[in-house]
């Protein structure tokens, strides 16, 4: 008997608010779940559905997620578009040429991918040494996640590629099921998979070793936050190293000792880095035996909570950083974010001595840059202290953001007298 092939489904077609067809037309990248009022059929994760608007014509395509309320993520906006092998092999070029001449031969950790603003939503890609990590925020990859592989083995046929996945779909990965051949280089195929996991080549241990402007650092790729190191805050260290000379400094939420590194190859008299954990600052410890022409430069390492510390009676700092985890990870946490930057940079500037400098940042997207920067400017001058404001920045070049909720980072140098 002869089978036939089951008829092709239509395309996944949503019709949505007026408001979200003004969004897309203006390049916000997200459609929500409440912003759909109809769609011909239900859709599976990771589908290319098309948009219409109000009249039936073709407005967007993105990536469906039927299991999120960020219901699509835009790939497309304006005319019909094929999505196929060529289209995505020219957006990852467009995004690796992106980055051409950004860093020479004394970096090579940094973004090749930052999600949306590079027309890759819900995907990050990081580089370290020759190692990449590819970080999945939508179950709507996983369908893709081949093809992904495919283009990176062609351009980074020698990297190994580890995949992170974001909290939330760690339980969808655990239950997808592949089949087919193997992917890129690694012969990895077949159901499930988890945070960590080596896709592409072959990864010595969990942590890889790289270069940020002539400093060596540890990457904790497998397990580390993020994708295993704050690669975004590269330009403001540079920034630190320049203003460290001569100055005690104090590196506060150091972390594994990133801005404490730069402060004393810049000149600083002695660094203090100030973390609540233990793994970090062994992280920070590792990182200067990295680095043995830094070995002259007083480095301390004292485990505590930051906000206790800072308001307790300290010796004075020449320079003190304030770069906090994430204060508001909700829209309902950004007042009381808020407050906490503010309280932060108070009893900060009170541990500066004359001519000190004061580095506060924020990564909380809920918090905007006027809301952060009127906390930290509140609180200086509520010291009664003269201050000078030296300079605010934002996003890293290979951090670019191109819609309101990626432009998360900020940070602000102000001198006190």
């Amino acid at each position: 008997m002869t089978q036939t092939a089951p008829p092709a489904r239509p395309r996944l077609r949503l019709k949505v608010t007026p408001a979200a067809q003004t969004h897309l037309r203006s390049g916000h990248p997200w459609l929500y779940e409440s912003s759909v009022k109809s769609q011909n059929r239900p859709g599976e994760a990771g589908e290319l559905a098309v948009v219409l608007d109000r009249q039936e014509r073709f407005l967007a395509i993105g990536l469906y997620d039927p299991l999120s309320p960020l219901r699509l993520r835009a790939l497309h906006v304006g005319s019909p578009v094929t999505i196929d092998a060529a289209w995505w092999a020219e957006h990852l070029d467009t995004a690796l040429a992106r980055r051409d001449g950004l860093f020479d031969e004394y970096t090579d950790g940094y973004r090749l991918i930052n999600g949306e603003s590079d027309l890759w939503p819900g995907l990050v890609l990081d580089r370290y040494g020759s190692t990449l990590v590819l970080k999945l925020y939508t179950a709507a990859w996983f369908p893709h996640l081949k093809m992904v592989l495919e283009l990176l083995s062609r351009r980074f046929p020698d990297y190994a590629v580890v995949l992170r996945l974001s909290r939330n779909i760690q339980p969808l990965a655990a239950q997808f099921e592949f089949g087919g051949p193997g992917f890129g280089n690694s012969g990895f195929g077949g159901p499930g998979l988890h945070d960590g996991q080596v896709v592409q080549g072959q990864l010595e241990g969990e942590t890889v070793l790289f270069s940020e402007s002539g400093l060596r650092f540890e990457a904790d790729v497998v397990r580390g936050q993020k994708t295993g190191f704050f690669l975004d805050q590269r330009e403001n260290r540079r920034k630190v190293e320049a203003l460290s000379q001569g100055r005690r400094v104090l590196n506060a939420f150091s972390f594994t000792g990133g801005f404490s590194l730069y402060a004393a190859r810049g000149g600083a008299t002695s660094v203090l880095s100030l973390d609540l954990s233990q793994h970090s600052l062994a992280g920070a410890k590792h990182n200067f035996a990295l680095n043995p022409e830094l070995v002259q430069v007083g480095h301390q390492t004292l485990q505590a909570d930051v906000f206790r510390w800072l308001q307790e009676p300290q010796e004075s700092f020449g320079l003190i950083v304030l770069d906090p985890p994430s204060l508001a990870r909700r829209e309902s946490d950004r007042a009381a974010a808020i407050a906490a930057y503010g309280t932060l940079a108070e009893d900060a500037v009170r541990l500066l001595n004359r001519g000190g400098i004061l580095v506060s940042a924020s990564c909380s997207a809920h918090v905007s840059e006027r809301e952060f920067y009127a906390a930290v400017r509140g609180a200086v001058q509520r010291s009664g202290r003269g201050s000078v404001e030296l300079e605010t920045t934002g996003h890293a070049p290979d951090h670019h953001a191109t819609f309101a909720e990626a432009e998360y980072l900020k940070a602000i140098f102000i001198q006190v007298f």
